[in-house]
C-alpha cells in the first residue's frame, strides 16, 4: 500500500512537468508544418534540378548537334576556293599530261639508248607491243654531244651569236615604235593594228615558210621552198620599176634587208603591245611636273619614261631571249629536229636538255643584271 501510495505521489508529483512538457509539445507544434514545407521545397528544389539537368542535357545535346552541322557546312571562302579550282582543273590536267609528263619522259630517254622497235622485233625483247625500247647508258648522250658531234657546238656558237644582237636590235625598234603609237595623230588604231596584225596571222611555222628556212619537221635538210625573197625576184621586181643590169652582190643586200626587215616586224608585235601599255601607265602629273621644271622630249625620255618603263623592259627581254632561242629558224632547235627525225630520240632529247641549260644560264644572267637597274614605283 505504500508502496502504491509513493508511487501515487509521485505519478502526482510528475503531473505538472508532464503538464509543461505538453505545453512544450503544444508550443512545438507548429513546427512540424515548417519542416514539412521545407521537405516540400527541397523536393521541388530536386525536381527543379532535375528538370534544369535535363533542360541542360538538351541544350548540350543540341549544341553537338549544331557543332556536328557546322563542320559538314563548307564556308563561302572555301566554296569560292573550290570553284576556282574546278575552272582550272582542266589547265592542271593538260599541264600534267602534256607538259610534266613529256618532259620527265624526255629526261629518261637522254639517259638511254633508244630504238624504235616493230611488234616482231618488239616481243623478241620482250616487250608487249610496238614502240620505242629504252636502254641505260647513263650520261653517253651528254659527252658524246660535246666531245663526238662535230656540229652541235658550232651550230650552238652560232645560235648564240646571233641571238643577242637581234634581241638588241628588236628591243630598240619596239621601244621606238611604241613611243610613236602613243602619240596622237590620225590614224593611230589603224597603225597599231597593222604592227600587230603579223602576231595574229603569222606564227613562227608561217614566218618559216615565208623567208623558206623551215625544215620538213626536221626529217630532211633545211629546204627552202619559198619564192618571196629569192634574189631572182628581186631583180625581176627592179627591173619591173626600170633599174637594168643589177650587180648580184646588191641584190644579195636587198633580199637580206627586207628578210629582216620582214622578220624585225614579225618578232618585235607583241613587245611593242607590251611597251605601249607600259608608256600608257606613266601619271600625267609626272608629265606636267617635268614640263613645269623646263625638260626637254629628250630628258623627259631618260628621265621619266625610261625609269618608269624599265619593269617591261625586262619583261619584254626576257621574252625576246625565250622567242629567239625556241624559235623555228634557230640552228641548234634545227638539228635536234632533225636527230629526232633519225629516231635518235636519246640523243634528240639530251641536246635539248643541253639547251634548255644553257638558255636557263642566260637567262638568269640576264635578270640578275637588269633587274638591278630595274626602277619599281612602290620600292
Amino acid at each position: 500500500m505504500n508502496d502504491e501510495l509513493e508511487f501515487g505521489t509521485e505519478s502526482s508529483t510528475d503531473t505538472p512537468e508532464t503538464a509543461v512538457d505538453l505545453n512544450k509539445q503544444t508550443e512545438s507544434v507548429p513546427e512540424a508544418p515548417v519542416q514539412r514545407v521545407s521537405a516540400h521545397n527541397t523536393a521541388a528544389a530536386a525536381a527543379l534540378n532535375a528538370a534544369n539537368e535535363e533542360v541542360d542535357i538538351r541544350r548540350k545535346d543540341g549544341e553537338k548537334a549544331q557543332i556536328k552541322i557546322k563542320t559538314t557546312k563548307i564556308p563561302y571562302e572555301k566554296k569560292k576556293g573550290l570553284y576556282g579550282y574546278g575552272f582550272i582543273a582542266l589547265w592542271f590536267i593538260g599541264t600534267l599530261w602534256l607538259f610534266i609528263i613529256p618532259v620527265l619522259t624526255s629526261l629518261w630517254y637522254s639517259l638511254c639508248d633508244t630504238k624504235l622497235l616493230a611488234k616482231a622485233d618488239a616481243l623478241e625483247m620482250g616487250m608487249t607491243s610496238a614502240g620505242i625500247y629504252t636502254e641505260w647508258n647513263g650520261f653517253k648522250n651528254f659527252v658524246n654531244a660535246f666531245t663526238v658531234d662535230t656540229e652541235f657546238l658550232p651550230k650552238l656558237g652560232s645560235s648564240l651569236g646571233e641571238i643577242l644582237p637581234n634581241t638588241l636590235v628588236i628591243m630598240i625598234f619596239s621601244l621606238f615604235i611604241a613611243v610613236i603609237l602613243n602619240q596622237k595623230f590620225r590614224g593611230r588604231t589603224l597603225a597599231r593594228a597593222i604592227f600587230f596584225l603579223p602576231v595574229l596571222i603569222a606564227t613562227g611555222p608561217v614566218i618559216s615558210v615565208i623567208n623558206g628556212d623551215m625544215t620538213s619537221q626536221g626529217i630532211s635538210d633545211a629546204s627552202q621552198f619559198s619564192t618571196l625573197f629569192k634574189t631572182d625576184l628581186v631583180t625581176e621586181l627592179m627591173e619591173f620599176i626600170g633599174i637594168y643590169n643589177i650587180n648580184q652582190t646588191f641584190t644579195d643586200v636587198i633580199k637580206n634587208i627586207t628578210s629582216d626587215v620582214l622578220n624585225l616586224v614579225w618578232n618585235s608585235g607583241i613587245q611593242i603591245l607590251i611597251f605601249l601599255s607600259a608608256l600608257q601607265t606613266i601619271p600625267p602629273s609626272a608629265k606636267e611636273a617635268a614640263s613645269i621644271e623646263g625638260a626637254t622630249a629628250w630628258e623627259f625620255f631618260w628621265k621619266i619614261t625610261f625609269p618608269y618603263i624599265s619593269p617591261m623592259i625586262l619583261s619584254n627581254l626576257v621574252y625576246t631571249v625565250i622567242d629567239a632561242f625556241v624559235s623555228t629558224d634557230n640552228e641548234v632547235m634545227k638539228y635536234v629536229l632533225k636527230q629526232s627525225g633519225n629516231w635518235e630520240y636519246g640523243y634528240a632529247a639530251a641536246l635539248a636538255w643541253i639547251y634548255f641549260a644553257i638558255v636557263g644560264a642566260c637567262l638568269g644572267l640576264i635578270c640578275v643584271i637588269i633587274n638591278r637597274f630595274v626602277y619599281y614605283e612602290n620600292d
